[in-house]
């Protein structure tokens, strides 16, 4: 299992070795301030793109930055383990799937109250991939100029690299999962 307290002491002991503060690398990792230190502290579990970010931020690869960090072939998030943000608009959204390193794999499952705009998500690198499945209710997905109207028991695929939103046109709330594989467009590093 990740061992949380001991990943936070090490990008703790990699932002102090590179002299940056908490605001200089939440800022270099596109991370909140009170996200990194959560996860410094060992008290929030990052999401893969979360560790990504930071990884990127400290100016190491996600491999060498867990390369010291206990891992398991099995990995196990229990339910008051996962993420649930609630979003502006009213909307939820709760990462279920277990940090695990190397893997750009999100499964999120969120909530949209009636007549919820969850807004437009920026086009991920290339390489990027969306699964969604509806539970209950309805969804309006739009894929840059194009809109698929989907219902419970609907499922849909797409290459997550260009612009895309959801939000829920009816009356009732909807919830759907999402299976994402996220690329992050490499950076070049200074050495």
């Amino acid at each position: 299992m990740l061992d949380l307290v001991k990943l936070g002491h090490r990008i703790q002991e990699s932002r102090l070795a590179r002299g940056m503060t908490l605001t200089d690398l939440a800022a270099a990792a596109e991370v909140s301030v009170s996200m990194l230190s959560s996860v410094e502290r060992g008290q929030k579990v990052p999401t893969v793109l979360v560790l990504s970010r930071i990884a990127d931020g400290l100016g190491a690869g996600l491999a060498a930055l867990l390369a010291e960090v206990e891992q398991s072939r099995v990995i196990i998030r229990r339910a008051a383990e996962q993420d649930s943000v609630d979003e502006p608009g009213g909307w939820r959204r709760t990462i279920l799937s277990p940090v695990v390193p190397g893997v750009n794999f999100e499964w999120i499952r969120t909530t949209l109250p009636a007549g919820c705009d969850a807004g437009e998500f920026p086009a991920y690198a290339p390489g990027s991939h969306e699964f969604v499945a509806i539970e209950s209710g309805e969804l309006r997905l739009t894929l840059a100029d194009q809109i698929v109207d989907l219902a419970a028991g609907d499922s849909v695929y797409f290459a997550a690299d260009l612009p895309h939103a959801y939000s829920n046109p009816s009356t009732k709330p909807c919830s759907y999962y999402v299976a994402a594989l996220i690329m992050r467009a490499r950076t070049p590093r200074t050495t």
